[in-house]
């Protein structure tokens, strides 16, 4: 499988369908019906994301946005999705492994991400990947109550 990983912008036809799939995917998971994000947050320089196709055709996508105090060079990884067809074949161990190379080149020092408990498949990928699960978020930092934390040094 061709597999690329590219930085894309959100405003973009490829990662803003990444997006809205995920988006579409939490919905139906955990039984909401609105979730609440301003776009802008993935653009540089506050933020970024990173969209995997397979041949061409759009395969996943992941963002990353900036969270706490600026000086501290924080990071979240937000939207991590892989077309159900390519789930199980390593997509989103290379999504994350290149969003993490693309957030340290943008100058993120540390990331962190939520999931909850709806998505053993993401909970599993990121203790295998080395994600050290955390008890609290950066000071300022939004969080759903019930999700899991984790964190990374880049």
């Amino acid at each position: 499988m061709p597999l690329t990983v590219g930085v894309e912008p959100i405003s973009g036809y490829g990662a803003r369908s990444l997006y809205l799939a995920a988006l579409d995917e939490l919905v139906r998971r955990y039984e909401r019906t609105t979730m609440r994000e301003a776009l802008e947050e993935y653009e540089p320089p506050r933020g970024l994301f990173v969209v995997a196709r397979d041949d061409g055709a759009l395969a996943g996508g992941a963002g990353v946005r900036s969270i706490g105090h600026p000086d501290d060079a924080l990071g979240e990884v937000k939207r991590l999705w892989v077309r159900p067809d390519l789930r199980r074949r390593g997509v989103a161990t290379r999504l994350m492994t290149d969003l993490e190379g693309y957030a340290r080149q943008a100058g993120f020092a540390r990331l962190y991400l939520e999931t909850g408990p709806r998505q053993p498949e993401a909970i599993a990928l990121y203790r295998r990947e080395s994600w050290v699960e955390v008890a609290a978020y950066p000071e300022g930092a939004v969080r759903h109550p019930s999700s899991l934390l984790f964190t990374k040094p880049l």
